[in-house]
């Protein structure tokens, strides 16, 4: 099994080094190259390409130091000592070259082609009222301070804000590395159990908010022709109806054959407000697309964020306890100040990992089968 196993690996390698020679030969097309939205699909392509071939190149210099090394056991028979030496090094290189084994074999796997895109976030009040919205806006800061620990970028798209501070609902994009890999896990009903600054009995409430993750799109993947989409304009406003301005600057774009609306009122530009709602849109219908061609996935999706029930829970955050619990993995961790602060380093890898043990473990048992 091992020997199927190596040629599958070889396989996949071979296929990876012509892919790669085709990318850099469409990415040297003068016509490509001024096309920005396909240049960028095909860099990161390459660029995540280069890095399955590197960790082939250091695996392989760790089998010829092995070798090496074997070698020089035999000749070191007569020599206590330097054999001691040598059958250190062989140990600590047998153990290099497993664990690049294993790291290629993980990076052989399929990986999500949306891991290194930008991504759209959305958050929406559940079950809860006031309480929710309120909780939708500590989720946003949340990610917020997360993003700025990270590195990343974020733009506010749309919002809609109550009058004491929380929100109905707020998009927003988040752009950098590998964005789209780590926050996909936040995707589903979230949980919060807390006493509201308005009880004045000091009973703890319950209240939810939703959270949807979505990759985003480039012009190039979703194309919309000038007839599908109308686009509305109107006069925005605040919480309880307040203007928040005096010219029609907010966007409404309906996408006719699915009946899709996005409306965005953040900027005062009512252009800026368009271009912002068209990448909402598009993102919302590459997701529906690719949900289409997985109903699995559409199913599950469906069950997460779509209604904002407490019992669909993927997260709790207790703050009468100080605790945060994935329910997924099974992780609680008792520092929710943190975690509120933007401290989601932790869940996030013990996320990462779990995927990535149930990927190793399915392609051990393909190799063995």
């Amino acid at each position: 099994m091992k020997r199927e196993h190596d040629s599958a690996v070889a396989g996949r390698l071979e296929a990876l080094g012509r892919r790669l020679a085709e990318v850099e030969a469409e990415m040297s097309d003068p016509a490509v190259i001024s096309r920005q939205d396909r240049y960028r699909l095909l860099a990161r392509e390459h660029a995540a390409i280069r890095e399955v071939l590197s960790l082939e190149e250091r695996r392989l210099k760790a089998r010829r130091e092995i070798e090496e090394s074997e070698r020089l056991l035999e000749e070191a028979a007569e020599d206590g000592d330097f054999r001691a030496l040598v059958e250190g090094e062989l140990r600590a290189l047998r153990e290099r070259e497993a664990a690049l084994d294993e790291e290629l074999t993980l990076a052989l796997l399929p990986r999500g082609r949306d891991d290194d895109r930008g991504t759209i976030v959305e958050i929406r009040a559940g079950t809860g009222g006031g309480e929710a919205a309120l909780f939708v806006a500590d989720l946003f800061r949340m990610y917020a301070r997360y993003a700025e620990r990270m590195g990343w970028a974020v733009e506010t798209m749309d919002s809609h804000p109550t009058g004491i501070g929380g929100f109905k609902e707020i998009v927003f994009s988040l752009a950098g590395r590998e964005v789209f890999r780590r926050m996909k896990y936040e995707s589903g009903v979230h949980r919060v159990q807390r006493v509201p600054a308005t009880e004045a009995s000091g009973r703890i409430h319950t209240s939810a908010a939703t959270v949807a993750v979505l990759p985003e799109a480039e012009e190039v993947e979703v194309e919309l022709a000038p007839g599908d989409i109308r686009v509305d304009v109107y006069r925005s406003s605040g919480p309880g109806g307040q203007s928040v301005n005096t010219t029609d600057s907010a966007v409404r774009i309906t996408h006719l054959p699915t009946g899709l609306v996005v409306t965005c009122q953040d900027e005062k530009s009512q252009h800026k407000n368009k271009t912002k709602a068209m990448r909402i849109l598009r993102a919302r219908l590459r997701e529906a697309m690719e949900e289409a061609r997985d109903e699995r996935l559409s199913t599950l999706r469906r069950a997460q964020v779509s209604t904002g029930d407490r019992s669909a829970k993927i997260r709790t955050y207790n703050f009468p306890q100080n605790r945060v619990t994935d329910h997924r993995v099974g992780l609680t961790l008792h520092d929710l100040q943190g975690v509120m602060n933007g401290a989601l380093e932790k869940l996030t890898a013990a996320l990462i990992e779990r995927d990535r043990e149930e990927r190793l473990r399915a392609a051990r048992e393909d190799a063995e089968g």
